[in-house]
């Protein structure tokens, strides 16, 4: 065998060997799968060749065996539909490619030849920048789908740097972000600080994955207590609630199925070490553990803790309560700037008024005493009524006695009227009595006999006749009634 055909197959071997171990090198730096590495490699070798003029504007297919590190480049045109040709050189119809293999379809690519496998300077270059972004964008997607099942959890991370506002937060592979929102009011974090953060967006953006950290997240206190309460993640005691103003206080309601455990004693743990892990973890913030009740008013009872209650009462309609506290227990039961009857109020879901019940019973009693001053005002003003009302009648009645005695009085004159009209009539009666007797009484005897005692009663003249008529008038007898009457009022 000639030497130099010795000297090209041994130089050929050894560049396959340095191609394989600078992609095994690669993927071991990029902490990436080799088949990713390859795959880019592939792609930038391609875009590499498609510049070269042997390619005479065909389309490249680069393949390279991961074991050997042989290097195949081939020249193909794609099969697409008639009307989607753009470039004829490195595509062909569906129609021209059933001509030369009748299953060829839409797709597929057809082998036109090899090139040799011998890049050039620019073509080294083009690769080495196809190969660096793709390695990039593999990166990118690995990070986001290594990431993106984060969402929800805690993971542990490093801060790295700190601004005027973000919080940058090394977690392995890239960095998160920690907004002014996410933080606490109560927490100063510095360089190298080791926490546990809770995930709440993972985005892709065009510089990469986007992964929005927090430490105000009410799930980072549910997620600590799961990894120190065992029997919270079997499922033996239930978080049922909670409420955090974070890195201040929180309040935390459990429940038990199993009677036989208590809920808030597994939460505490022997001497309070589970609760002192979580509460270390979150940087000193205080946590109550309560029980957890179907009943409202024993729940708040519970939530309002330390504080003793009193009294609670309850409005359905629209979820208010009102708690009584004794007058010493009210600062501790409404707490730092409300803090404590607010976290309350969070975790019950109810609208809840705290009030010393040495203040409800003087306000109760102003109510009364109000109440007992409005009911004896209303009993004067309808005793004043009832006395203007007698007295209204009483001046009906007068005014009654007032019109009888102007009536009596009016029957009195005319009473008085009628007895002079009467004593005129038998005044005149008797003067035309008198003339009459000037004639002899014997001549007008018919009979020839002398007067008796029973002559007053017989009717001899014409003026009689007269005088009875009058006597039995209408005049004279209303005024015969008037008399009567007048005489019944009077008895009266």
């Amino acid at each position: 065998m000639p030497t130099f055909f010795i000297l090209e197959l041994s130089w050929e071997v050894t560049l396959k060997n340095e191609l394989f171990l600078a992609l095994t090198q690669l993927a071991a730096e990029r902490n990436l799968p080799q088949s990713i590495v390859v795959g880019a490699v592939k792609e930038a070798l391609a875009s590499a060749y498609r510049k070269d003029p042997a390619s005479n504007g065909q389309d490249i297919l680069v393949e390279v065996d991961s074991e050997t590190g042989d290097v195949i480049i081939k020249t193909i045109l794609n099969v697409r539909e008639k009307d989607e040709i753009e470039d004829p050189l490195s595509e062909i119809s569906e129609e021209e490619a059933q001509k030369i293999n009748k299953e060829l379809r839409v797709g597929d690519f057809i082998e036109t030849g090899n090139m040799e496998y011998n890049p050039g300077r620019i073509a080294a270059q083009t690769a080495k920048q196809v190969v660096l972004q793709k390695l990039r964008e593999a990166e990118r997607d690995l990070v986001f789908g290594k990431f993106a099942d984060k969402k929800g959890q805690v993971i542990v991370g490093t801060i790295q740097r700190v601004d005027s506002k973000n919080v940058f937060v090394d977690i392995g592979r890239t960095n998160a972000l920690m907004p002014p929102s996410e933080q606490t009011f109560y927490e100063r974090y510095r360089v190298g600080q080791k926490l546990k953060f809770f995930v709440t967006e993972v985005q892709r953006t065009a510089r990469g994955p986007e992964i929005i950290v927090s430490r105000t997240h009410p799930d980072l206190l549910r997620k600590l207590f799961e990894t120190e309460v065992p029997e919270i993640t079997t499922g033996v005691v239930e978080i049922k609630a909670l409420s955090r103003e974070a890195g201040a206080r929180s309040k935390v309601a459990v429940a038990s199925e199993d009677p036989e455990v208590d809920a808030v004693g597994a939460c505490v743990g022997l001497r309070g070490i589970r609760i002192q892990n979580v509460v270390n973890e979150l940087l000193g913030e205080k946590i109550d553990v309560v029980d957890w009740d179907e009943d409202p008013r024993v729940l708040i009872t519970n939530s309002l803790s330390p504080a003793n209650v009193s009294k609670v009462t309850t409005n359905e309609d629209d979820r208010t309560a009102l708690v009584l506290v004794p007058k010493k227990q009210l600062s501790l039961a409404i707490g730092k700037e409300g803090q404590n009857a607010r976290l309350a109020a969070k975790l019950t879901l109810w609208k809840i008024d705290v009030q010393a019940e040495e203040e409800i019973i003087i306000e109760a009693k102003e109510k009364i005493i109000e109440k007992s001053e409005i009911i004896q005002d209303e009993i004067k003003l309808e005793s004043a009524e009832t006395i203007e009302k007698q007295k209204e009648k009483e001046i009906l009645v007068k005014e009654d006695l007032i019109d009888d005695s102007a009536e009596l009085m009016a029957l009195e004159k005319e009473i008085q009227e009628l007895e002079e009209k009467e004593k005129k009539e038998k005044i005149i009666q008797k003067q035309k009595e008198d003339i009459l007797d000037f004639s002899s009484e014997d001549i007008w005897n018919l009979g020839g006999k002398s007067k008796s005692k029973d002559s007053d009663d017989t009717i001899r003249f014409a003026e009689d006749i007269e005088s009875l008529n009058t006597f039995n008038s209408p005049a004279n007898k209303n005024a015969k009634n008037a008399k009567k009457k007048s005489g019944k009022k009077r008895k009266k």
